[in-house]
């Protein structure tokens, strides 16, 4: 009945009269009992009757009718903010830059599709050498009772795979009655091993552990066929999540069809392969996520755990229930399962035992149900009912549900924004909740995309959702909060939330007041036009906030400043979010000044500019050895130029800041205008590199002149105090030092951690 008013169906005073029993605790347990079934029975008639059947051609008109509409009106908002937004680009940064940009956010970078092909599966069973390590990592464990073909099919794959992890393979002969002892003889570099009577899978699998020579241990079926990448990915989780006990691989028919993303166990010990028969490729199945179970078929394990656990559990002998029981042991040890989309088999399911339930091996996944259900009864009272929402059912142990959307997948290595929101979703990883992004250009970017999947974010992106609207349709009932980032991401899509998401608390995560940061470049200008444009931003930005259940800044300034545009406006705060890394070397180990900043942002662009035509000069005239360094992204052609005139090295994007942030003396923050806190500031302040700033670029920031900072606006005293900071060897340590404990207090994961609960408990 969601969305749909429980007077609509029972009428008004026995639904109120229900509600108000219930509230006061008038009605004893079998009165409610009563109620209920009278409701049940009221809903039936209802859905029986001759008027709910009739209607509902035209029930579903309107639904269809509704998501139309929400449709339409975010692409005609998106449309009508779009003239302000370029035009403000043209101002400030020109046509060939702004053109640059556009063709960036229009660029729908195409996620990567499955391609899988199988190979052939031979039956003249060529000589066949694996290259395996003395010194294996890990043990892969390959049970087998007949089947060759397949069993060479798969030894070839192993044969092919060009992972950097050393492993060795382990083959278990269960005393299979076709050519395979003879044929294994052929296949060098593995240990091959018959049992000395059939006893089944569990049993081959135990056997071959205790054969492992490796850290890890991998079960692998032996009627399937591995892909690039399936190895090196599964162990990677382990440094990933460090509370990884038991990690599976995506599992693909031979025909292309997903057959199991991870793994769902119901209270009534049935299971469900999440996914089955979709596209492997979609957004929902390509993120790190944390499961019931992931299928025996291909999973990862230390092999002290498995040991300690007692290994799979004989009591489901010959097979069925022992992955998923394996699984229930590690959570119960306080770790976790994940399924991992990067490790790719292709599984031939039922080779070996068939798909008949009532007959052979099979018949014992309906046996084995029975026994799982009694040993982990207490446990399965936490799993979702048989029937459940699969969407809601698909997360273990992430009750929560977050979506966040913002201007673009983050760059957290080109820009501050990029690297506040990457923190943000860690924090609400570690707060355990489940994390969906949506990018406004619902482009799949690449690794930056990747990135995110693996920390264990949903990524949506097209061509499965076109637009943020097609995706809040499908699954807006199921968030619990969205974070709405930008007043202009936020915009087109708050008619849909509101329709859609109606379980959800929104948040507007302005990032930094963008009206403020306007009037100050455009008083700063002298341009009316600007000055215009501003007072729209303003309006439109007080507009999202006003609809929203809290907005979010990121100093207490931008908080002073909306408590007087709109007092009655819910406002936190919500600063930047560092790791502190602390500084390696000291005074008279580092030389040179230095820049960095995102130049698709204008204020850096004036800044840089301002700097090397005012400040830079006088700085020379003391310091004449002294070089700036320019590090940045997307620098247009007067900043690149920059590099050319004496004493200035241009760097444009670096992979790796930390030698420019550990080797360099100070860092200069000459911004004229901008808002919010600036994230190139805390960075060289995490590292413990002093930096010397105007009041703009340290507004916000609980900052001491002379303690934590330098502070200076008019040209001639920054340039004073950068030739001060930089010949102060006693001046640079209590900055250095006053600078790491400013963001250990104020900037930190802790600090915003903690700021976060208080929110998400109000």
């Amino acid at each position: 009945m969601a969305g749909l008013g429980l007077n609509a169906f029972l009428g008004q005073e026995l639904s109120q009269a229900f509600i108000t029993d219930i509230q006061n605790n008038l009605a004893p347990q079998d009165t409610i009992l009563l109620a209920l079934q009278s409701t049940q029975n009221e809903l039936q008639a209802v859905y029986s009757s001759r008027s709910w059947k009739v209607t509902k051609p035209l029930r579903t008109f309107t639904t269809w009718a509704r998501h139309k509409r929400n449709a339409i009106r975010y692409r005609l908002n998106q449309l009508m903010g779009l003239p302000k937004r370029v035009k403000n680009s043209l101002k400030t940064r020109g046509l060939k830059d702004t053109a640059k940009i556009a063709a960036n956010k229009l660029k729908k970078g195409q996620p990567p599709r499955s391609t899988v092909e199988v190979h052939e599966i031979k039956e003249d069973y060529l000589p066949l050498t694996i290259t395996t390590a003395t010194h294996p990592k890990i043990s892969v464990i390959i049970p087998v009772y007949n089947q060759y073909k397949h069993t060479y099919h798969c030894l070839e794959s192993l044969a092919r795979l060009e992972d950097n992890t050393p492993f060795e393979v382990i083959v278990v002969n269960d005393c299979s009655t076709d050519d395979t002892q003879n044929q294994l003889e052929n296949v060098s570099g593995i240990t091959a091993h018959t049992q000395s009577q059939n006893g089944g899978f569990i049993e081959s699998c135990n056997t071959g552990a205790s054969m492992a020579k490796g850290e890890y241990l991998l079960f692998l079926n032996n009627d399937t066929e591995v892909l690039p990448g399936w190895l090196d990915s599964l162990v990677a989780t382990f440094d990933v999540f460090p509370d990884t006990g038991l990690v599976g691989s995506q599992l693909i028919y031979p025909d292309g069809r997903l057959q199991e993303a991870g793994g769902i166990v119901f209270a009534d010990a049935s299971g469900w392969n999440y996914g089955r028969f979709d596209a492997p490729d979609d957004p929902e199945y390509q993120h790190v996520r944390e499961v019931s179970y992931c299928s025996g078929a291909s999973i990862l394990i230390k092999k002290d755990l498995f040991n300690e656990l007692g290994r799979f559990d004989e009591r489901y002998k010959p097979a069925y229930y022992e992955d998923t029981d394996l699984a229930f042991a590690v959570r119960k040890h306080g770790l976790k399962v994940y399924y991992q989309p990067l490790s790719k088999i292709i599984h031939f399911e039922g080779i070996s035992s068939g798909t008949d339930l009532t007959s052979g091996t099979k018949k014992y996944q309906v046996v084995n149900q029975q026994k799982f259900l009694e040993k982990w009864q207490q446990e399965l009272k936490q799993q979702p009912e048989a029937g459940s929402k699969i969407e809601q059912a698909k997360f273990q142990n992430r009750p929560k549900r977050v979506l966040i959307l913002d201007a673009c997948t983050p760059t957290p290595d080109q820009d501050s924004g990029s690297l506040r929101m990457l923190n943000l979703i860690q924090i609400f990883n570690e707060l355990n909740y489940q994390v969906s992004f949506i990018p406004e250009n619902m482009a799949h970017f690449e690794q930056y995309t990747t990135d995110l999947q693996q920390l264990g974010v949903e990524c949506v992106y097209a061509p499965k959702y076109h637009t943020p609207i097609d995706y809040l349709k499908a699954k807006g009932e199921v968030f619990d909060l969205i974070i709405l980032s930008r007043y202009y991401v936020a915009k087109p899509v708050l008619s849909a939330i509101k329709s859609y998401c109606t379980n959800a608390q929104t948040w507007f995560d302005t990032v930094d007041l963008h009206y403020l940061r306007e009037q100050r470049m455009a008083e700063i200008a002298g341009d009316a036009s600007l000055i215009k444009a501003a007072q729209k931003t303003k309006q439109e930005e007080l507009e999202v906030a006003k609809a929203c259940d809290l907005t979010l800044v990121v100093s207490p300034y931008e908080q002073s400043v909306l408590a007087e545009e709109t007092p009655e406006l819910k406002v936190d705060v919500l600063s930047n979010i560092h790791e502190v890394y602390g500084s390696q070397k000291s005074f008279d180990q580092r030389q040179d000044i230095m820049f960095i900043g995102g130049y698709q942002h204008t204020p850096n662009v004036d800044g840089i500019l301002w700097f090397v035509e005012t400040i830079f000069p006088q700085i020379i005239q003391s310091l004449p050895d002294i070089t700036l360094h320019i590090v940045g992204s997307k620098a247009p052609k007067q900043v690149a130029e920059l590099g050319d005139l004496p004493n200035i090295e241009f760097h444009g994007f670096v992979e790796d800041i930390e030698p420019f942030m550990q080797n360099i003396r100070i860092a200069v923050a000459p911004l004229r205008f901008g808002a919010g806190v600036k994230g190139k500031v805390n960075m060289s302040m995490s590292y413990g590199q002093p930096v010397v700033g105007t009041k703009v670029a340290v507004e916000g920031m609980y900052t001491t002149h002379e303690q934590d900072v330098m502070m200076a606006d008019e040209p001639n005293q920054f340039a004073e105090a950068v030739i001060r900071l930089y010949q102060n060897e006693s001046l640079w340590n209590q900055i250095s030092i006053g600078g790491l404990e400013n963001v250990e207090r104020w900037f930190s994961f802790n600090a915003a951690k903690n700021q976060i609960r208080k929110l998400l408990s109000k």
